[in-house]
């Protein structure tokens, strides 16, 4: 007290100078009172202490509604509170960081310290016995082992040489020992060439530093070689990828989906992510359009079908009823390939860029429709139109970024923007709940809050054209009531789409066209493995050796996927 009683006598000596306030300190200074006697506890200091103490605790609530402005203030500028510190587990107990409080109880333990002992389940690959230094006396016994464990990682160079034995019969026939199935004529081993794939799509080490920490090694190889391992003999990753978006749509009950930029030779291009719980799979182009979209999901060469479904979408596109006729006259035709497609609609008479690309679209859907692709299932999008095709789901993420992003212009803006916003989560948060345990009876509120929060006018033309937008699309942003399996956002894409994004940066873009479709077969079948739970390291080494003990990823995302919907 008397240091504040100083200060304030000092700021009134000197009028110039700002008398310091409170909000200076957002916690205040402790006071330590003194211990008095009994025999000096007269009414009059009774009196003070209990004023003291009166003074203490508002003062210690102010700061704390003083902190709960500020932190109110900085979220309101969309920056972050101020953040809870615990306090230190030294204080006060007079045994370290790992002391027990008095009278022997425990303190909880920090998050994740329950752990297994971690040499235990360690594969022991080389035992080390060492004798005691000084000399053991003959009348000792031995007791047994303290183990101590050391883990360590053997890098270098190790190469073999195969002598396949030549023999020559006596009829002149020449015999000859054969290659392992593994090295396939190639002068660099399995092992290898797995390492180089994982440091280059794993870890994303540009191939000058991969050919620099080899060369470091011992490992004599060349630029032109590291290209061959990264980008030859990959069939058989080839194969499983073209088949994991088959599988994959085949037993999901809904995938995200979301694009992202993709330079190729120098151009600017795109690449798709389509996935969810149980896969991953990218795909790279040079376009983003519908007509794109509807051939990758058919996941190999295009499939042109002409049926109810192409129908249905070309008279919800507009095109002429002349030309629906003519594509629909008998005999209707089923095309696989762009060629052959492309020659039917000059023999038809279709000529216009806009009447050939709807006609494409709807064709593409039916090929896709046609080649099993389920109804029912949702694609979940952040809005883009070439997503928009079958069961169409919004994010609300990206509904609610919209909002985010505005700019207000006064004040009476801004309230408006984080009212409409608070109403907005909120209505998120419950359609959170309502997904986890989906109630029927809980509809009709959750849609007439829908119709309050995205129908209300406020002060702002800019937030209420939006919010009218927002409203057109409440089949999609409300098809959670009706599958409540499906997310709320596309997060699943936007962290599968993250490393890829990553990579472009480090690498810039690909150069040849083997080189684009290796860069999306290992990122599919990365993430895959992550999803799963299964080691790339292992993979790479199970498929490259021709091990075998892991199975196809595609079997082992239907038996995933599957359980999951409780199907033995």
């Amino acid at each position: 007290m008397a240091a504040l009683s100083d200060e304030i006598r000092y700021s009134r000596r000197h009028p110039l100078i700002q008398r310091p306030t409170i909000t200076h300190r957002p916690m205040p200074i402790p006071i330590q009172l003194p211990d008095i006697p009994e025999a000096e506890r007269t009414p009059l200091v009774e009196q003070l202490l209990s004023l003291i103490e009166a003074l203490m605790e508002a003062n210690q609530r102010q700061a704390e509604q003083i902190q709960q402005l500020r932190d109110e203030i900085a979220i309101l500028k969309g920056e972050k509170a101020r953040p809870v510190f615990k306090p230190s587990g030294m204080e006060g107990s007079g045994q370290g960081a790992g002391g027990g409080e008095e009278g022997g109880e425990e303190k909880p333990r920090r998050a994740g310290s329950s752990k297994r002992a971690k040499t235990q389940e360690l594969i022991i690959h080389e035992d080390c016995p060492i004798a005691p230094r000084e000399e053991v006396p003959a009348t000792a016994r031995f007791k047994g082992y303290r183990d101590f464990i050391v883990q360590d990682l053997h890098i270098g160079a190790h190469n073999t040489r195969y002598r396949l034995e030549v023999w020559q019969t006596p009829e002149g026939e020449w015999l000859c020992g054969e290659l392992p199935a593994t090295v396939q004529g190639s002068h660099f081993g399995a092992g290898l060439r797995a390492y180089v794939l994982y440091q280059y799509h794993q870890c994303h080490v540009t191939q000058p530093l991969l050919r620099e920490q080899l060369l470091e090694w011992g490992i004599d190889i060349s630029v032109g070689q590291i290209d061959a391992l990264l980008s030859g003999r990959n069939d058989v990753f080839f194969a499983e990828k073209d088949q994991l978006l088959e599988v994959g749509l085949e037993v999901s009950s809904y995938v995200t989906v979301d694009d992202s930029g993709a330079r190729h030779q120098g151009r600017n291009g795109y690449v798709t992510h389509i996935g969810n719980d149980f896969f991953a799979w990218f795909s790279s182009s040079e376009s983003k359009s519908r007509i794109n979209f509807r051939r990758l999901l058919q996941a190999g060469e295009p499939f042109y079908s002409l049926n109810d479904e192409a129908l249905a979408y070309w008279r919800a596109q507009g095109l002429p009823q002349a030309m629906c006729r003519a594509l629909m006259a008998p005999p209707i035709l089923e095309l696989t390939t762009t060629t052959a497609w492309e020659a039917h609609l000059q023999t038809l008479g279709i000529t216009q860029e806009r009447h050939q690309r709807i006609a494409t679209e709807g064709a593409l859907l039916g090929g896709v429709l046609a080649k099993g692709l389920s109804r029912e299932l949702v694609i979940v999008s952040d809005g883009a139109g070439q997503f928009a095709i079958l069961l169409h789901a919004l994010c609300w993420v990206h509904a609610e970024r919209r909002i985010h992003t505005l700019i207000p212009l006064n004040e009476r803006h801004r309230q408006d923007q984080q009212r409409v916003r608070a109403q907005l989560w909120a209505l998120y948060a419950d359609l959170k709940a309502y997904r986890c345990d989906p109630d029927p009876d809980a509809i009709a509120g959750l849609r007439a809050r829908f119709k309050a929060l995205f129908t209300q006018k406020t002060s702002w033309a800019t937030l209420n054209a939006l919010l009218k937008r927002l409203k057109a699309h409440q089949q999609e942003l409300l098809l959670v009531l009706l599958r409540p399996d499906i997310p709320l956002h596309t997060n699943g894409s936007e962290n599968d789409i993250r490393s890829y994004v990553k990579w472009r940066k480090i690498s810039g873009g690909t150069r040849s066209d083997l080189g684009r479709r290796c860069r999306d077969i290992f990122a599919s079948l990365k993430k895959t493995c992550r999803k799963l739970g299964i080691s790339f390291w292992d993979y790479l080494n199970d498929r490259i050796g021709q091990v075998g003990a892991i199975p196809p990823l595609p079997e082992i995302v239907r038996q995933r996927a599957l359980a999951a919907k409780g199907v033995p």
